[in-house]
């Protein structure tokens, strides 16, 4: 068998009050313990406190070296693309490229509302996002649409809803190894073909502004014209969900799928989708990331795998002899025995979720899984 990698969602305000603990104390707790990863979730209006996951992954990745650092996961449509590009750019030049960025097109309709975003043009905007990502990132010269969407409905038809990503009742839980890629050179940053004019801090700048939506402004609104820098390699970029739509995503622009809260079975089932699909793209069969949740051990205040499995069966609308297996728990060789069936349905990396316990004590019993998955 290859290498499982399993990484951490990192804690959020509420459990780093609980528990005493910094963004920074954990990820370096996570990094020390041996484990693959550190994540975080992209909200923006939730109901309650959530950080920014660019910024709480910068901070993760300026007190760590080796751990990766990931998105689980980041919603480039609800942005402009410009701005978009420019927090991954960052992220992955801070990190040293260590950014694998999860990319999803959900979170639910009240947040893209509050984004300013139709909600029905997720699907579109993320599928443009995946595109045009590569060049951005490169320093290439990129000219935007005007809306920052492919071709679709005309005013008069109501956009498709994204069949990829249905809107959850409550924040998702987090979900997310083969052979991990090594990101190569940056990009040399191109010269761009038309004259830029200098601004006040002396740095150029481009042809035109744009709005707070991402749209041009002034005469000839034909699109932005948006060359980024420095230049960065692209990192990894793995597809999030279940669902056949994303299946197809992530086979024609991922380099990962990355579905949570599903059995070893559908794994293997999307696993073959997946090949299928990536060979007729002429492309390689992207690897498979698996979220799940834990709380792993035995004591009080532990919730028990019934009671993880009843809170997602209810937040999901799913039932719950669907879902009564999903949670980790117990002693860490139990679920590293639960973890070798997704390896074997062709999983190779496991993002997890904390559920219950103290975060530190959790993160320890999680690198103890990790081992004995070899």
């Amino acid at each position: 068998m290859g290498l499982f990698e399993i990484g951490v969602i990192l804690p959020g305000v509420a459990v780093q009050r609980r528990d005493g603990l910094t963004l920074q104390d954990a990820a370096r707790h996570a990094e020390d313990a041996g484990l693959d990863g550190i994540w975080h979730g992209d909200h923006l209006a939730v109901g309650g406190p959530t950080l920014d996951a660019p910024i709480a992954l910068a901070t993760a990745a300026a007190v760590t070296s080796r751990i990766r650092i990931g998105t689980s996961v980041f919603i480039p449509a609800i942005r402009p693309l410009a701005w978009a590009a420019k927090q991954i750019a960052t992220l992955a030049y801070v990190s040293g490229d260590r950014l694998v960025l999860g990319v999803g097109s959900g979170g639910g309709a009240g947040q893209w509302a509050a984004a300013g975003v139709p909600y029905g043009e997720r699907g579109r905007r993320t599928d443009l996002a995946l595109e045009l990502l590569p060049r951005l990132l490169a320093g290439d010269p990129v000219t935007l649409p005007t809306d920052h969407t492919p071709p679709g409905p005309t005013p008069d038809q109501p956009p498709a809803p994204d069949p990829a990503t249905p809107a959850p009742v409550r924040p998702r839980l987090p979900s997310e190894t083969g052979h991990r890629q090594k990101p190569g050179p940056p990009s040399p940053a191109r010269q761009p073909q038309e004259p830029r004019l200098p601004s006040a801090d002396g740095q150029s700048q481009g042809p035109g502004p744009v709005s707070a939506a991402g749209q041009p402004q002034g005469p000839g609104r034909a699109g932005a014209r948006v060359q980024l820098a420095p230049a960065v390699a692209m990192p990894q970029v793995w597809v999030g969900n279940a669902s056949a739509a994303a299946i197809r995503r992530a086979a024609r622009l991922g380099d990962g799928w990355f579905p949570s809260l599903i059995s070893p079975h559908e794994v293997a089932s999307g696993r073959a989708r997946l090949a299928e699909l990536a060979a007729g793209h002429d492309r390689p069969a992207p690897l498979i990331a698996i979220g799940g949740t834990a709380a792993l051990g035995a004591g009080p205040g532990l919730p028990s795998r019934e009671e993880i499995a009843s809170n997602i069966a209810t937040g999901y609308g799913r039932p719950l002899q669907d879902v009564i297996d999903l949670p980790l728990t117990g002693h860490p060789k139990a679920a590293a025995e639960r973890l070798a069936e997704y390896r074997e349905a062709g999983a190779t990396h496991a993002v997890i979720g904390i559920s219950g316990g103290d975060w530190r004590a959790q993160v320890d019993l999680l690198a103890e899984v990790r081992s004995l998955l070899g």
